[in-house]
């Protein structure tokens, strides 16, 4: 079982962000071919590290409904409260936070928490700390979308660039109908993402836990009149 999920991990599509790099990289390797040798040898090791590090793999979301999935691939960093990002317009009131840190080693495409329409995008250039520093979440470079549920509340997901990351790609749009699990964008190079969940809702995860993007459940939705 744990041979065929790596094997298909590995083995998974580039994503569409990925394309430039590999065409680089093949560029490259034909040049090497008629100029150089070691420029063949180059443009193959990109070629390989862009293939493993853009890989795409299909996910397969929790059958229930309210439910949390975690936003992307890597390791539980923060199970806290804070405010979510000003720029989202959700109020300065803490509220139950999720971070992923993510290495230059997992899937970097980003996903969809929770069912619910896209209320509003903001990207705010900053800094390009390491993304597992508590202070990344307020002065990184990111990207923070927040979702309307289908019973009114609030929140958020943001995708915040990292100590190498230099690329925030959102490929939704303000109004567009989302469900748990779909893509979103990608982050390259190393990042974080950080999920703000509706006040009262209990985390399920703990610091230092392995998340699969898409898959995981980071919390359940109880509605508000069973709270």
């Amino acid at each position: 079982m744990a041979t065929d999920y790596t094997w298909k991990l590995l083995a998974a599509p580039p994503h569409k962000a990925g394309r430039p790099f590999i065409y680089a990289a093949l560029v490259l390797m034909l040049l090497g071919l008629v100029a150089a040798h070691w420029l063949f040898w180059l443009g193959l090791a990109l070629l390989l590290f862009c293939l493993f590090f853009f890989r795409d793999p299909e996910r397969v979301p929790p059958l229930m409904a309210d439910v949390v999935v975690a936003p992307a691939d890597g390791l539980v960093c923060r199970v806290d409260e804070a405010a979510p990002p000003a720029e989202l317009g959700l109020g300065d009131a803490v509220v139950p936070r999720v971070a992923i840190f993510l290495s230059v080693l997992n899937v970097h495409v980003t996903r969809m928490p929770a069912d619910g329409v896209v209320s509003r995008i903001a990207y705010r250039p900053g800094r390009f700390l390491n993304a597992s520093l508590d202070k990344a979440s307020d002065e990184n470079e990111r990207n923070a979308v927040a979702l309307r549920l289908g019973d009114g509340r609030a929140m958020a997901v943001v995708q915040i660039a990292g100590l190498v990351a230099r690329r925030i790609v959102c490929d939704v749009r303000e109004a567009e109908l989302v469900r748990a699990g779909d893509r979103f964008g990608i982050i390259r190079f190393g990042s974080r993402v950080d999920v703000y969940l509706p006040p009262g809702t209990v985390p399920r995860v703990r610091l230092g836990q392995s998340m699969v993007g898409g898959e995981t459940v980071l919390a359940m939705l109880v509605p508000a009149e069973a709270r």
